[in-house]
């Protein structure tokens, strides 16, 4: 019970920070490009990869992965930006959002990895 208990409150923290994270990126650099979620799923890559090379307990890999870090990242928010993009006829910004979200998020992984594996 505590472990979902857990769930539920990492996942709600999670979400939290994704929304002030976004925010504070779009406030930032307010254009037609979604910059802030492509920070949060950046960031969330990097902290995933960290925890894979920690290599820890099930439990823990719940609790923080899939909960915090799930909730904190967001393939819905970016697919959805990414439809947006293309029905305004933003096609080059569409495709860039998903090859730079993809590679960068493939390297933000391993690099997180590596240094989780490292410590």
């Amino acid at each position: 019970m505590m472990l979902w208990a857990g769930v539920v409150l990492a996942g709600g923290v999670g979400a939290v920070l994704r929304f002030l994270v976004d925010r504070a990126v779009a406030r930032r650099l307010a254009r037609g490009f979604p910059f802030g979620t492509l920070v949060v799923n950046l960031t969330g890559s990097v902290v995933l990869g960290l925890l894979s090379g920690l290599a820890l307990s099930p439990q823990w890999g719940l609790l923080v992965g899939t909960a915090l870090v799930g909730s904190y990242t967001t393939f819905s928010t970016w697919m959805l930006e990414t439809q947006r993009l293309a029905e305004e006829h933003q096609r080059l910004p569409a495709g860039a959002n998903i090859v730079v979200g993809v590679v960068l998020g493939l390297a933000a992984a391993l690099l997180g990895q590596a240094l989780g594996g490292r410590l």
